[in-house]
């Protein structure tokens, strides 16, 4: 056995009971214990880790623990680029890709909604969930703080809030999302990208008092729902505004030329 000490920052110290928050603390560690082995024990995802220092040096999960080790954890750094210093990942994602546990259903319609890929089923298990999360590089989205440990998760994101309004705030300022945004873009149900639909064609399919309100409409291929600048994509219009900072280039009333960024019905 060895002993190391430890300090967790900022939102970290929520995953520790009480005692240990906010402050450094002594623990016993396995002979061949790993920072990783070590911050997982501790109650702290591996995913929400973004910078380990090891007496003051910056370190890799596959670090072994030594005696009188001081340890220092932290999360995601806002405003500070410490890509120089990260050795915890092999390499970022470039690409924003999310998968939502059972529970986050609300979530995900959201993120949809915004133009992030976002699988989610519910009958999907902490496994398939994994699985899928390490084969095609998503985000693992949840409130279970084990399925975050699990070892094929490279990127994962502990959701605090309850509400799902909340949880999407939550997600634009700890992923700063807001850039990257593409409202409307994406089917609400299938998670697919919307295809711009002849005005006629919409017409035939929808009542009168709709089809002769509207100028462009969108289709999901795979569902064949039809989505049109209409009360619902007011509504979800200004559950998005606050969160697009910068804002993103949705349009507020349907343009002459190309795609529109409708998706709503009413």
């Amino acid at each position: 056995m060895v002993r190391a000490t430890f300090r967790f920052y900022q939102e970290l110290n929520d995953f520790l009971p009480t005692e240990r928050r906010q402050r450094a603390f002594s623990c016993e560690c396995a002979q061949a214990a790993t920072t990783k082995h070590m911050i997982e024990a501790l109650g702290v995802p591996h995913t929400e880790v973004e910078l380990l220092l090891v007496n003051g040096e910056s370190v890799g999960f596959d670090r072994l623990l030594a005696e009188d080790d001081r340890v220092a954890v932290y999360p995601k750094f806002e405003s500070l680029d410490i890509s120089s210093l990260l050795k915890v990942r092999e390499r970022p994602l470039r690409t924003l890709r999310f998968i939502a546990d059972a529970h986050l259903g609300g979530l995900a319609r959201l993120l949809r909604m915004c133009g992030f890929d976002t699988l989610y089923a519910k009958t999907l298990d902490d496994q398939e969930i994994a699985a899928i999360a390490a084969q095609q590089g998503r985000i693992v989205l949840t409130r279970d703080r084990e399925l975050l440990k699990r070892r094929v998760i490279d990127h994962g994101c502990y959701v605090r809030a309850l509400k799902s309004e909340q949880q999407l705030r939550e997600l634009f300022q700890r992923l700063d999302l807001a850039g990257s945004a593409r409202p409307f873009s994406l089917c609400l149900h299938c998670n697919v990208p919307l295809q711009p639909v002849e005005l006629e064609e919409a017409r035939e399919r929808l009542p009168s008092r709709i089809g002769c309100s509207y100028q462009q409409f969108m289709r999901c291929e795979r569902c064949d729902r039809l989505f049109w600048q209409g009360s619902h994509w007011r509504n979800m219009h200004a559950v998005l505004k606050p969160l697009l900072d910068p804002p993103a280039p949705v349009a507020l009333t349907p343009v002459p030329a190309g795609p529109p960024h409708a998706a709503s019905q009413d």
